[in-house]
């Protein structure tokens, strides 16, 4: 029983060519991390509860909008996805084809797809399961989601671990099914060099600044659609939103 136990920890664990962070260990994620998951069919209120938030709504929403962070709150709307597109290496957030922002990446260097071991990026529509990060400094190392405590610089000599924010990924179809157990994140990179062309081992890699600014915008449950398309066949053809930012 030990034997089997330590074998199944050892699963996902690094190897000598994959990146020190991508490809990490989830079977530790039960005490490690806890997930909040879209419910697919929320649950009706009780007349008692219904009562109580038709009261509170409005003072909530009046509290959102004078409290200083409201604007920044309200910049990215709840509806807003992200569209990840491969030939582009770039992720745009968008609302209803009105692009939000957009950000230079890098996904697998092996192509794309979802078998295990493949270090390939999945294609099709994921939603965010989790983020790990919150107010962790740019450039913090983050190993099976766990901070470490150290900081590692912009293209580090000899460095490629993930840092700064964690945005995991679950898969909602059969092509991308084995995401979350594959462990794919959208995170930082200290390979900040690498970026807008395909680097990666499976995950989509951001520079620092750009996955914090994302992971601030997008929430649990967020819709990520990975693409082979180009992001210009998903935002409309007009004047791009005053919140819109490129590199």
């Amino acid at each position: 029983m030990l034997k089997q136990r330590n074998n199944r920890a050892h699963t996902g664990r690094l190897s000598f060519f994959r990146g020190e962070g991508e490809g990490e260990d989830s079977s530790r994620q039960k005490w490690r991390v806890k997930l909040r998951t879209p419910h697919p069919r929320p649950l009706p209120l009780r007349w008692g509860e219904a009562r109580k938030l038709a009261a509170v709504a409005p003072l909530a929403l009046v509290a959102i909008l004078v409290s200083p962070g409201g604007i920044t709150a309200l910049a990215a709307p709840l509806s807003a996805d992200m569209i990840v597109s491969v030939p582009d290496q770039m992720l745009a957030l968008v609302d209803r084809g009105k692009l939000i922002a957009r950000y230079s990446i890098s996904t697998s260097k092996f192509g794309t797809g979802d078998s295990a071991a493949s270090f390939r990026t999945p294609l099709g529509t994921l939603f965010v399961s989790a983020k790990i990060g919150d107010k962790l400094p740019p450039g913090a190392v983050i190993k099976n989601r766990i901070p470490t405590g150290e900081l590692v610089a912009v293209d580090a000599p000899g460095r490629d671990p993930i840092v700064s924010r964690v945005i995991w990924l679950r898969g909602m179809e059969a092509q991308n099914r084995a995401a979350r157990d594959r462990c794919i994140y959208i995170h930082g990179t200290p390979e900040e060099r690498r970026i807008g062309k395909p680097a990666s081992f499976g995950c989509i890699r951001m520079r620092s600044r750009d996955i914090i600014d994302l992971y601030d915008r997008v929430h649990i449950g967020t819709h990520v659609l990975i693409t082979p398309r180009r992001i210009h066949d998903f935002v409309n053809p007009e004047e791009p939103s005053l919140l819109a930012r490129s590199d």
